[in-house]
């Protein structure tokens, strides 16, 4: 099937290079003049496990090509919307860039000649967008039907060819929608075929699941991060009790492991504009508790700044502190809303010498002159002389390093787990002072 996929940023290339894998013949659309010159040689423009070899190899069979091109699309039966929707003034989404690639997009829709023509939204919008969207793109001879996409950055790869749902937000009309529908089957046949779930529903609930999904993420992070204030707070240990709680079938594991909060380009704004949205709904008060969720999520951070404190004698200043994980999580370069970040930052502003690392956001980093902290491109640089050693971020690089080792290159022995993924008992062997979220 000829697709296309409108916009080649993170979630635009990975889906873009697995629609190839499973057999169709893509083209990428990006008004990004340098990122199309580098997905076209084959260059990733951001770190993600197994995408730069999925996508040199399908550029080399000729089914994935990028264009800046509009014209491109013509003809084309699937077109996919993969855009950004960053925070707007107030919180609420911006929809810019999702209104402009359906107007870049209308003057070659409606020319496929093989079967029904499609427009499929797979960017986080607010309930609403699709319902309001859908007469425009059906003026043009299109069906539209939304796709939220569940990637996990570090798993993005694995995410899009093997989801654990497949949800379409279809059409109204029954009509329509069966015809939507059957275009889709057809696309997704080989996940489909593999036993994913297809949820089918109207476009409000569709928009709904992913944004929901996320709210309820960062809702669950942020109650284990409450549970390790308290903790602090009584002498308890918080990931002794996320342990527990976790066996309990209605809770589970996932999304229990306290530390210095979540970050990235998905939770931080999403639980935003879902509550600017609810407002214009006049149902602002049932997502207030989201408002809580955002606090607690930034208050953790202060916490450990309180115990870089009181590990150093009551100041940071002139300190020196390695930040160890830049980016919001392992196994992406994505800095935006780095709990990292923004602690190497107040660190700063309070005096202290911070050096930063990061095995994928360092090199990026290094070429930003107007930093107030230092960037160290590997570990022992970082490491080499500190006085207080804060992990940010659980690369495995930082988790399994050898305590001893540390002790050997350190001024000081004082390291506070940001992540709770250290062996304490291992770091206070090698004569660490260990501080954690929520942990003694």
């Amino acid at each position: 099937m000829n697709i296309t996929v409108i916009g080649c940023g993170y979630l635009g290339a990975v889906h873009a290079c697995a629609m190839a894998e499973l057999g169709h013949h893509v083209v990428g659309v990006d008004v990004d003049r340098d990122k199309i010159e580098a997905l076209s040689e084959g260059r990733a423009p951001f770190h993600e496990p197994g995408f730069t070899e999925i996508l040199r190899r399908r550029l080399e069979t000729g089914g994935l090509t990028f264009t800046t091109d509009f014209s491109a699309i013509a003809g084309a039966r699937v077109h996919f919307i993969a855009v950004g929707t960053p925070q707007g003034p107030g919180g609420a989404a911006d929809l810019r860039y999702v209104e402009g690639a359906i107007e870049a997009m209308k003057p070659y829709l409606g020319q496929c000649l093989n079967g029904d023509e499609v427009v499929v939204g797979k960017s986080t919008v607010p309930v609403g967008t699709a319902a309001r969207l859908a007469p425009s793109v059906a003026a043009a001879g299109t069906l539209l039907v939304w796709n939220p996409e569940f990637l996990r950055e570090g798993f993005a790869v694995e995410d899009t060819l093997q989801p654990d749902r497949m949800v379409y937000g279809l059409p109204v009309d029954s009509d329509d929608a069966e015809r939507a529908k059957a275009v889709l089957d057809e696309l997704y046949a080989p996940i489909i075929e593999s036993g994913t779930p297809r949820l089918v529903m109207d476009y409000a609930t569709a928009e709904l699941v992913k944004i929901s999904a996320n709210a309820f993420l960062a809702t669950k992070i942020s109650f284990i991060n409450a549970m390790a204030s308290v903790c602090d707070a009584a002498g308890g240990d918080v990931t002794a009790l996320a342990r527990a709680i976790g066996m309990d079938a209605r809770i589970g594991s996932r999304f229990l492991r306290a530390g210095i909060g979540f970050g990235g380009g998905c939770l931080p704004k999403d639980i935003r504009a879902f509550r600017a949205r609810a407002d214009e709904l006049g149902v602002g008060e049932a997502l207030n508790f989201l408002a809580e969720v955002d606090q607690i999520n930034e208050n953790v951070r202060h916490q450990a700044l309180d115990k870089a404190r009181s590990m150093l004698g009551g100041s940071v200043s002139r300190a020196r502190v390695a930040v160890l994980g830049t980016a919001f999580k392992p196994d992406s370069d994505d800095m935006r809303c780095s709990p990292g970040l923004a602690l190497a930052a107040e660190l700063a502003d309070e005096g202290a010498h911070v050096v930063v690392t990061d095995p994928a956001a360092a090199p990026i980093l290094v070429h930003d002159d107007d930093l107030p902290y230092d960037v160290a491109v590997d570990l022992e640089e970082a490491l080499t002389a500190a006085d207080l050693v804060l992990l940010a971020t659980e690369w495995d690089q930082y988790t399994r390093c050898d305590p001893s080792w540390v002790a050997d290159l350190v001024g000081r022995r004082n390291v506070i787990d940001g992540r709770n993924a250290l062996d304490p008992e291992a770091w206070r062997n090698a004569g660490f002072a260990y501080a954690a979220v929520g942990s003694r």
